[in-house]
């Protein structure tokens, strides 16, 4: 099962507490260790977390170099914890508009897990869906695929996450209800569940009832069952 995370809320639990927003973000981090390890033990094998997407970069300056250092400390601080806890790590999004330092640091993480299998994390990180589908529009041109050739299957094998199956479901905390260009093309047929609960305040308790939601539901890709 493949669970995709929009982790909505950072700013606003902040916001309640009088902190910072960056403050919020630092909550937000410290959350996702245990939230990976709920859903391992709930036998999911694929999780991604929407991170920073490109439109991110319009927030403040302050709060998008606060981004960028939370997210270099965390690869180097969590990348070697979660190796020993046989998690994959992967990078979805653009790598050209980070730092060489961070680019660095992100892709020997992702060499030190290559080989780990009890969970896959996918980080989304400068990430949109419009843009990776464009991008794969870019490369096929560029390889000369001929018209012909252009299948769905095709198309897969040029996005950023041709490793990894589709979302089964897709959680958006922080109450709001919409995908913010996050996996347009793979979420076609998952399963979407929101929670009012900000992404700072949730944990094993919520990543067990996202996934008895999701069971409850019958997944029909477009067909009807045969009573309907």
């Amino acid at each position: 099962m493949h669970a995709a995370l929009i982790m909505d809320g950072n700013g606003r639990w902040a916001k309640q507490r009088g902190l910072s927003r960056l403050e919020g973000h630092h909550a937000g981090l410290a959350r996702l260790p245990g939230v990976l390890r709920s859903f391992a033990d709930n036998g999911v094998s694929f999780v991604t977390v929407y991170a920073f997407s490109t439109e991110n970069w319009r927030r403040p300056t302050d709060e998008v170099e606060g981004l960028m250092e939370l997210l270099a400390e965390a690869v180097e601080r969590d990348g070697v914890r979660l190796h020993e806890e046989g998690i994959r790590i992967l990078h979805l999004g653009r790598m050209d508009r980070l730092s060489p330092a961070l680019v660095e640091s992100i892709q020997r993480v992702i060499h030190l897990t290559r080989d780990n299998h009890r969970l896959t994390l996918s980080v989304a990180f400068d990430y949109g869906g419009r843009h990776e589908l464009l991008e794969a529009v870019r490369r096929i041109v560029s390889a000369g695929v001929p018209p012909s050739e252009i299948t769905e299957e095709a198309i897969r094998r040029y996005l950023y996450t041709a490793e990894i199956p589709d979302p089964d479901l897709v959680i958006r905390t922080g109450g709001e209800m919409r995908l913010s260009n996050f996996l347009l093309w793979q979420a076609a047929y998952a399963e979407f569940y929101a929670t009012p609960t900000l992404w700072p305040d949730f944990g094993p308790a919520d990543v067990e009832r996202a996934l008895r939601a999701y069971a409850s539901r019958q997944r029909r890709f477009g067909s009807l069952d045969p009573g309907d």
